[in-house]
Formats: structure tokens, C-alpha cells, sequence
């Protein structure tokens, strides 16, 4: 992926419904250009699909955190699985740095949230972890 193409996705992440002329304009290419760059990112599987982000999904929990979180050993793999079984992750996250793992929570409660994060600090491997609320969503993708 090259410069063009992180270019486009940008558009694309800005609004994804734009016509081919809209992103033709935006990008300063031709429309030939667009729809082959586009054809190629979807044919080597750099872009997987479209989809459609509602302000109400966006809201239904009123609770919303990141859990960083430190894992021993080997242990990464088993830990990713765990947190993934769990319901209140929206998303989790492999990173490099200090935090191997970085989780996305969402609750309806305070006292829910606290429960996650008492439940993942119990995962055997996890040796250290930071919780930050997630208090206003100033940008959207």
C-alpha cells in the first residue's frame, strides 16, 4: 500500500458512500485511477467491505473504556481468546510497547464495568493493566 492508497482510504474512512467522481474530485486523480486503486485494495484484500455506522450503535453503552493489558510469557493467544468470549468487549486489540493487549469495553453500568475489569485481572498470565473511561467522542471515522 503506497501513499495514493492511504489517501483514498482516508476519503473512504470520511465517507464511504462517495461516488467514484466525488473521490475523482476530493483526490485530484481520474476516475479510472479511483476505481482501479479501489478494485486493487479490495482484490488483495486491503479493503474487506462497506458498512454503515449508526449514532445509535455508537451509544449503547453508557459505560466505554480501554484496558491496557500486560500479559506474561506465551501466554497472548489464550488471553486473546478469553477476552474475546467476553460480551462486553467491542474490540481487542494486539499492540507493541508496553501493553501487549489493548481492549475496548462497553457497559450499561459503572459497577458492570468494574466487574470486567476485576474479571480480566483474574486471567491467569495478566500481570499488570490501566483503565482509561472513554468520556466524549470528539471525532467519528
Amino acid at each position: 500500500m503506497d501513499e495514493m492508497d492511504r489517501r483514498l482510504i482516508g476519503a473512504l474512512r470520511h465517507d464511504a458512500r462517495a461516488s467514484l467522481s466525488q473521490l475523482a474530485s476530493l483526490l485530484g486523480w481520474s476516475r479510472t485511477t479511483v476505481r482501479a486503486r479501489l478494485d486493487k485494495l479490495k482484490a488483495n484484500g486491503e479493503i474487506l467491505g462497506f458498512s454503515v455506522v449508526l449514532k445509535s450503535e455508537q451509544m449503547r453503552d453508557a459505560v466505554r473504556g480501554l484496558m491496557m493489558i500486560a500479559i506474561e510469557g506465551r501466554g497472548t493467544d489464550r488471553i486473546i481468546r478469553q477476552l474475546n468470549a467476553m460480551p462486553e468487549m467491542r474490540r481487542v486489540y494486539s499492540t507493541n510497547g508496553r501493553w501487549d493487549v489493548i481492549v475496548e469495553i462497553g457497559t450499561d453500568t459503572l459497577e458492570q464495568f468494574d466487574d470486567i475489569l476485576f474479571r480480566v485481572r483474574r486471567l491467569d498470565g495478566v500481570t499488570a493493566s490501566e483503565t482509561s473511561l472513554l468520556l466524549a467522542t470528539r471525532k467519528t471515522v
